[in-house]
């Protein structure tokens, strides 16, 4: 039984699980549009690395059958790590012993980089032309006949039958789900991009080998990695109150001001880290960390769903992209393999793997974020990975 023919679907936001979801889709013959904020692909700066795992995220790959799009794209070493202490003292590094394979689909200990920045445009790239419409910002959507109609800040409007919500942590698709609202994790990151960083931040660079490099001690945390086209993203995590980015009086614009709160808050460190702030083009944006509720649920709506960080928003975990990129394929295979008969059987399939999933993820992501704050952390995450220098 086919329960998308003759039907629009609609996804809200074009990161890379809305996107994948219109990969997936479009190879199973259904009308498929996304709706996307942004003027164009190029407009905004596309965050940090993402790292792939062989049974979420490259599992959708491959059901997309994007490997060989993948094999070109991605960022071979870029997965290694080193962990180090607030010094700068190397403990463990992936640069000298690892028996990691670089890229298999299929092996549990690959996972392969690729920068967000091309994995977007690579999906972007396998959709039909117009797929994507930019510069559609969502804004409202009311029911229309069996479906709904979707209203856009340019003034824009349309119809679309079942409307996939892909548009993130601050869902504006979510309400018409759920009202179950986000909950502060006790973490503010601080996030800031260093370009050029082979010339603005040398030591800092050349300490990443165009990797990734953990920083604990003392409670605090700080995160280096290398992207591909040269700029150094590192970010800091530390508990704070949740109204600390307004109260705490620092102008985010202001990298003098950033740069003292770093050497006080992160006092007893070594001075190399100062690298991140010696450069005025250097931003940097202050991100509370919110999760949704280990346990929510809600009633499956009959035409509209949630996918991603819209659905199971958690601190960063590296499960991210990964759970949405798999939220993808459970979704496509609910909506096309002809075992339901209407789209609010294939929605309460789907979601009631979404919430199993999204629970044990938010369970892992929490302990994570309270694990790296802890005053032993360095020790705990060297026992992690298990095979110190």
């Amino acid at each position: 039984m086919n329960i998308l023919k003759d039907k629009k679907v609609a996804i809200v936001g074009g990161g890379p699980g809305g996107l994948t979801l219109a990969r997936l889709l479009q190879q199973k013959g259904v009308t498929v549009t996304v709706y996307e904020r942004d003027a164009n692909k190029h407009i905004r700066q596309q965050g940090a690395t993402l790292d792939l795992h062989h049974d979420s995220g490259l599992a959708a790959l491959v059901a997309a059958n994007l490997q060989e799009e993948f094999t070109q794209s991605f960022r071979p070493g870029a997965d290694r790590i080193r962990i180090v202490n607030g010094q700068g003292e190397v403990f463990y590094s992936e640069h000298e012993h690892t028996n990691k394979p670089i890229l298999d689909f299929n092996s549990p200990y690959s996972r392969p980089e690729i920068d967000r920045g091309p994995l977007r445009d690579m999906l972007i790239d396998s959709l039909t032309e117009g797929t994507v419409i930019w510069d559609c910002k969502f804004t409202e959507m009311k029911p229309c006949e069996d479906g709904w109609e979707l209203f856009f800040e340019n003034g824009n409007s349309a119809y679309a039958d079942l409307v996939v919500a892909a548009d993130g942590g601050n869902s504006k698709v979510r309400k018409y789900v759920t009202s179950i609202q986000p909950v502060y994790s006790g973490c503010t990151i601080v996030e800031g991009n260093v370009y050029n960083a082979a010339q603005n931040a040398p030591k800092l660079w050349k300490l990443t080998q165009g990797g990734k490099v953990f920083v604990l001690g003392n409670g605090k945390t700080l995160w280096l990695s290398a992207k591909g086209d040269g700029t150094l993203n590192a970010y800091t995590t530390t508990p704070e109150a949740e109204d600390w980015v307004t109260t705490a009086g620092i102008d985010f614009n202001d990298i003098d001001q950033v740069k003292a709160w770093f050497v006080s808050r992160y006092e007893g460190w070594g001075d190399q880290w100062l690298e991140i702030f010696e450069h005025d083009d250097t931003c940097f944006i202050p991100r509370p960390q919110y999760h949704f509720p280990e346990d929510q649920s809600w009633e499956t709506q009959s035409n509209v769903t949630l996918l991603g960080d819209a659905a199971h928003r958690t601190p960063p975990s590296g499960e991210g992209v990964n759970q949405a990129m798999l939220d993808a394929l459970v979704l496509t295979d609910a909506l096309t393999n002809g075992q339901f008969a209407t789209l609010h059987d294939a929605l309460i399939h789907y979601e009631k793997d979404v919430l199993v999933r999204g629970k044990a993820t938010t369970i892992e992501a929490l302990e994570f974020s309270a694990m790296i704050q802890q005053e032993d952390a360095l020790d705990r995450m060297l026992a992690f990975f298990a095979d110190p220098l």
